[in-house]
């Protein structure tokens, strides 16, 4: 005779995502996993994600370019097409060193050494900006500022000669809330069950933060390189500066973007979290 006994449901069954604490638990787990990955694969899917966010800056530009339907829409629009960039990377698989902010989590729980964090960091930027630079190489060889009889181009000159003129503490700002921004669409896609959760939950987070015109660095790891070189084809020397866009203003928006991507995926969203649903507890 068959057994009668009804096995007892999983306690996640019928439920769409997972509850914020798991969440949390899920990112100090992947955090102690990303920290103590070999080099080579860390720097190897960094370079991956750096080339995916490029790609969806490459999308974005095409959207912007051209656009009759106001500025706030077509920059909203823009933000959609750049939200590619974090969809490749977190559900083809990537190394972000803005979205690594958060193994924060997994170092203020004594999990991962503060060493190991900034290991992870440098290897994974290094890798972000070979791809970054990669993309805006292959484009630029491939002519595609041509298109649109050179719109495309000027497009890109525009956003690449807009933020390499930022002062720098105009850029830190807008770089906080951008990875503020960034590190809740993965916190969001990291509650997702299903591919559709994961990219729903990537693109209002990410399309904002582009539609506000805030700073990620990684972004601008592309965005200004292709401005340079596109600047270099149009005054066929590369010392001659297109309103202050040079290798300085390049520099000073990596450098302002970078620390305050830190403090806002890190502190905003990080530690926040570690604090709410991590921290050591102790009964009355």
């Amino acid at each position: 005779m068959g057994s009668n006994t009804v096995p007892s449901a999983h306690p996640m069954s019928g439920m769409e995502a997972f509850a914020p604490a798991e969440i949390a638990a899920l990112v100090e787990t992947r955090g102690v996993t990303k920290a103590n990955a070999p080099i080579v694969t860390t720097f190897v899917l960094g370079v991956l994600a750096g080339a995916f966010i490029a790609l969806g800056a490459v999308l974005a530009t095409m959207i912007g370019t051209g656009s009759e339907l106001g500025f706030g829409i077509t920059r909203w629009l823009a933000g959609i097409g750049f939200s590619l960039g974090l969809i490749l990377v977190v559900v083809a698989g990537a190394e972000l060193f803005t979205g690594n902010n958060l193994i924060v989590m997994s170092v203020v729980s004594g999990k991962v050494s503060v060493a190991r964090l900034l290991r992870n960091w440098a290897i994974v930027y290094a890798g972000n900006f070979v791809g970054a630079a990669s993309i805006a190489v292959m484009v630029w060889l491939g002519d595609w500022g041509s298109q649109g009889d050179g719109s495309v181009g000027a497009s890109a000159l525009a956003i690449a000669a807009t933020k390499a003129t930022l002062p720098f503490w105009t850029i830190f700002w807008r770089a906080v809330l951008a990875n503020a921004l960034v590190c809740l669409a993965v916190w969001l896609a990291t509650g997702g069950r299903t591919i559709v959760d994961k990219v729903f939950a990537i693109v209002f987070p990410i399309s904002a933060f582009v539609a506000a015109g805030f700073e990620h660095s990684v972004a601008n790891m592309y965005f200004i390189p292709i401005g340079l070189l596109l600047e270099r084809d149009l005054h066929g020397a590369p010392h001659r500066s297109l309103a202050g866009l040079d290798m300085a203003g390049f520099g000073t928006n990596l450098a302002a973007a970078t620390l305050g991507n830190v403090v806002g995926g890190a502190l905003l969203v990080g530690l926040v979290y570690w604090f709410v649903y991590l921290r050591p507890r102790h009964d009355a």
